[in-house]
């Protein structure tokens, strides 16, 4: 069971940082002008990367640890759920972000503005996929006992 209490805080801490994000972070930036608005979001995204990242590859592994102990489906669909956010992160995230970290302040205007229109979605899915592993993973501390 621990490694299953393991999953649960990983995944809570990983959706909670990304509902921040998508909810309170994104969106008042969001009101800035265009350059500092690219400004605040670059080194916010080089910081916020390495913990959300952490958080998914771990509650992720700690979940299907789980799921292998008490084989209740709830382990192995939260993790692939957790575990999504990388692929989804690499093949659609990815480009934006690389094309918003090349862009110097001074290159800020209505591209970069557009650019983070975007990426605040494409977040949304990430904040979305931790909810859900997460539910998942409480419904699998329920039911195991």
């Amino acid at each position: 069971m621990v490694p299953g209490l393991i999953a649960l805080v990983l995944a809570t801490l990983f959706a909670g940082a990304a509902l921040y994000i998508s909810l309170v972070e994104h969106p008042a930036r969001m009101g800035l002008e265009d350059m500092p608005l690219l400004a605040q979001w670059q080194p916010s995204y080089k910081r916020a990367l390495p913990i959300q990242a952490g958080l998914a590859m771990l509650g992720g592994v700690a979940g299907l640890l789980s799921w292998y102990q008490l084989r209740d489906w709830q382990w192995v669909a939260g993790s692939l759920l957790l575990l999504a956010n990388w692929p989804f992160t690499m093949l659609i995230i990815m480009p934006v972000n690389k094309r918003l970290m090349g862009m110097t302040a001074q290159e800020a205007g209505a591209g970069s503005r557009a650019l983070l229109q975007r990426w605040g979605s494409l977040h949304g899915v990430r904040s979305a996929l931790g909810s859900a592993a997460s539910l998942l993973f409480v419904w699998g501390v329920l039911a195991s006992r």
